[in-house]
C-alpha cells in the first residue's frame, strides 16, 4: 500500500487500487466477509484502495497501519477477507464486480497474486493499468511480459506444477495478456526497481517523495541495523547456513538490532536472539517508513531484497549507509530454484551499480 500512496502523490487521486498482500497461501483459513473501513471525507474523485487481506498476523498488522495512513491521505479503504476459507474469493469477486466492471483506471500492487489474476478479467472497461510494485519480483514481471511465459514468482520457477497451479494457469495467462501493453488499454509501471519494461509500457520511477516529505529525517544510532530475510522460509537458503552468517555479520559489523521480515518464523527469530544477542524488531510498518521515522543505525546491512533499492531513496540525504550482503551459492538448499543464485546476485549487482552500495565483506564496521 505504500507504493499506492507514493503513486497517488504524483498522480490525480482517482481510480481503484489493489495493493500487494503477498503472505499466506490463497484459500487459508479466516473470515470471508468484507469489512468496510471508516472512510475519511471523500475528495471529488477519491482513490479507492481495495485490500485483499493476507493471512499472517504481521502482514495484516502492517496493512492495518497503512490503511490508517491511506485514509489520512483522503483514500477510501475497503478491506476484504478474500483468503477466508471456502467461498471467500467468490464473495469478494461478487462484492467488487460492480466497481471492477466500470473502473477506468486500475492500480495493482502484485501482478503475481492469484487473487489479483482472478479479479482482472472483471475489469472490462479499464483504459489505464498501473503496476505499483517495488518487490524484487518486479524485474521478473517485466522479463516475463517481454519473453512470454507464466506469471509465476522466481523462487517457484522450475518446480513441478501442482493441480492448483494448473487450475490457475488460465487466469495467469489472461492476466499476462491484460498487463501486456497494446490494444485499447495503456500499461504503466511505477517502481523503484531497475526493471526494463517491454515495448509500449511506460516507466515512472518511484523516488519515495511522499515518504520523505511525510516522515523524518530520522535520528541515527551508533552501530549497525541488520535486515532479515525470509529466504529460509521460502526454502531457498539453508537454515544452519543462515544462522552462521547472521552471527558472523553481527560480530564483524557491530550489529545491535535485527529487523525481521514479516514472514520470518517465530522460532527462528527466538534462536537468532539467543545465539547472537541481537534485539529482534518486528516492524509494524514497511521498513522504508520505519527507517525514515527512526531511530535507525548509522549503517543498515541487508541481504538481497527490495530494500537494497528502496532504502537508498527513502534515506537519501540522512547520512545512513546501506550495505549489501551477497547470498553465496553454497548457502542454497537442494530444492532451491535453478535460477535462485542468478536472480539474487542480480539484485545486489544492480543495487551496487545504481546506488553505489558496498558489499558486506568490504564495508568497514560502523
Amino acid at each position: 500500500m505504500l507504493n499506492v500512496l507514493e503513486w497517488a502523490h504524483v498522480h490525480p487521486p482517482a481510480g481503484l487500487a489493489i495493493p500487494a498482500a503477498r503472505s499466506g497461501p490463497e484459500g487459508a483459513a479466516g473470515r470471508a466477509a468484507e469489512e468496510e473501513e471508516p472512510a475519511a471525507p471523500e475528495p471529488a474523485h477519491p482513490l479507492t484502495v481495495v485490500v485483499l487481506s493476507p493471512s499472517d498476523p504481521t502482514s495484516r498488522g502492517q496493512l492495518r497501519r497503512m490503511a490508517e495512513l491511506a485514509r489520512d491521505e483522503g483514500a477510501v479503504v475497503r478491506w476484504f477477507e478474500a483468503r477466508g476459507g471456502r467461498g471467500g474469493l467468490l464473495r469478494t469477486a461478487l462484492a467488487l464486480a460492480p466497481q471492477l466492471l466500470r473502473v477506468r483506471r486500475l492500480v495493482i500492487g502484485d501482478p503475481f497474486s492469484r487473487l489479483v489474476q482472478v479479479l482482472l478479467p472483471l475489469c472490462r472497461s479499464v483504459k489505464d493499468v498501473t503496476v505499483v510494485d517495488d518487490g524484487t519480483a518486479t524485474m521478473e514481471f517485466t522479463e516475463i511480459l517481454t519473453r512470454g511465459g507464466r506469471l509465476v514468482r522466481w523462487h517457484r520457477s522450475g518446480r513441478r506444477m501442482s493441480p492448483v497451479d494448473l487450475a490457475f494457469g488460465l487466469f495467469a495467462s489472461a492476466a499476462r495478456r491484460k498487463l501486456t501493453p497494446g490494444g485499447r488499454h495503456r500499461v504503466e509501471l511505477f517502481s523503484a526497481m531497475p526493471a526494463t519494461p517491454p515495448p509500449g509500457m511506460a516507466l515512472r520511477t518511484n523516488r519515495f517523495a511522499w515518504t520523505r516529505s511525510r516522515f523524518g529525517p530520522p535520528r541515527t544510532l551508533p552501530g549497525t541495523d541488520l535486515i532479515g530475510t525470509s529466504l529460509v522460509e521460502t526454502g531457498v537458503v539453508d537454515p544452519e547456513r543462515y544462522f552462521a552468517v547472521v552471527r558472523s555479520l553481527a560480530e564483524r559489523h557491530g550489529a545491535k538490532r535485527y529487523f525481521a521480515h514479516r514472514r520470518e518464523a517465530a522460532d527462528k527469530l527466538h534462536r537468532l536472539a539467543a545465539e547472537t544477542g541481537l534485539e529482534i524488531v518486528r516492524p509494524d510498518l514497511p521498513l522504508e517508513l520505519v527507517a525514515r521515522r527512526g531511530p535507525v543505525g548509522r549503517s543498515v546491512l541487508s541481504f538481497p531484497s527490495t530494500v537494497v533499492h528502496t532504502l537508498p531513496l527513502a534515506l537519501a540525504g540522512t547520512g545512513v549507509h546501506i550495505v549489501v550482503c551477497d547470498i553465496d551459492q553454497e548457502w542454497l538448499t537442494a530444492s532451491a530454484s535453478p535460477r535462485a543464485h542468478t536472480f539474487l546476485s542480480g539484485i545486489t549487482d544492480t543495487a551496487r551499480n545504481l546506488h553505489g552500495l558496498p558489499a558486506a565483506d568490504s564495508a568497514s564496521p560502523a
